[in-house]
């Protein structure tokens, strides 16, 4: 009788073990194809973007702000798409730097399948398009991204050389977040999906900002105080409070004062208008 439960048991978890390694894909991403508003309905004029990622053709929207000299490049987390934005964009717009989001290939109007690898080349056909046709300079540019597009911005950061990178409500790695939720599976052994921000962060030279949340529901506060003791200098933290989403608007000036003071730096080095 014990055998025969410990049998089945053991069914149990190699099924639930294989599942985890076959649908990864499904754990990861939750995108939404349709757009619910655009920047014009916060009153924010802006620019429909397509441009070239690999075979896939990726949407994306250009905020510009009077006389910016600074862009954000912002990469969104895991779900829904760049029209659940909205807010970042107006707060981006408020402080006073143009802003350019896209959607990863298979989000919102953006052709083909999410991958680790195709938001890598995702975020890096948008930075080509800001330099090449918006003529912006590196150091002008802003990586910035918000729980998996943390991960997809400390990439593109490790590779080009951003002005700075901000690195919002992120983790370590997807095999380190996977061992959290299941602790019981071995999770680093059927990770095929990995966004090892871990790995890369303390090559990364540019001025780095990480917020993150202790009210965070979703990803450990502990996971994003991790990574930026990883880091290299220069790096600040900033603890802001309220849920995974909405954190960021929850928190007030909590947020917005720390961000604002960073863009206000990186302007200043930022090379000027003319």
């Amino acid at each position: 009788m014990i055998g025969s439960l410990l049998l089945i048991a053991g069914a149990i978890y190699v099924g639930l073990s294989l599942c985890l390694y076959l649908f990864q894909q499904r754990l990861v991403y939750f995108p939404t194809k349709e757009l619910i508003a655009t920047p014009a309905s916060i009153g924010l004029s802006y620019e429909d973007v397509y441009f070239a990622s690999g075979d896939a053709t990726i949407h994306g929207w250009y905020v510009p702000a009077q006389r910016a000299n600074v862009t954000v490049l912002f990469s969104h987390g895991n779900a829904g798409n760049i029209s659940h934005r909205l807010e970042s964009l107006a707060l981006f717009n408020a402080l006073g730097v143009n802003v350019f989001i896209f959607d990863y290939a298979g989000y919102g109007l953006s052709e083909g399948k999410p991958s680790e690898e195709q938001t890598y080349q995702d975020v890096r056909a948008a930075w080509q398009f800001l330099i090449k046709t918006k003529g912006a300079a590196p150091s002008s540019i802003v990586a910035f991204g918000r729980s998996l597009g943390g991960a997809i911005a400390v990439w593109l950061a490790s590779k080009e050389n951003p002005g700075a990178l901000i690195v919002e409500s992120s983790f370590l790695s997807v095999p380190d977040m996977g061992a959290k939720l299941y602790p019981l599976m071995p999770v680093r052994l059927l990770a095929r999906i990995h966004y090892d921000s871990a790995s890369r962060i303390d090559k990364i030279e540019t001025p780095k900002l990480f917020i993150h949340s202790r009210n965070d529901e979703i990803v450990p506060f502990e996971q994003g105080r991790a990574l930026f003791e990883k880091a290299s200098s220069p790096k600040q933290f900033v603890t802001i409070s309220g849920g995974h989403n909405q954190g960021f608007i929850e928190s007030g000036e909590e947020y917005i004062a720390p961000l604002q003071s960073f863009l206000l730096d990186i302007g200043r080095h930022a090379p000027g208008l003319e």
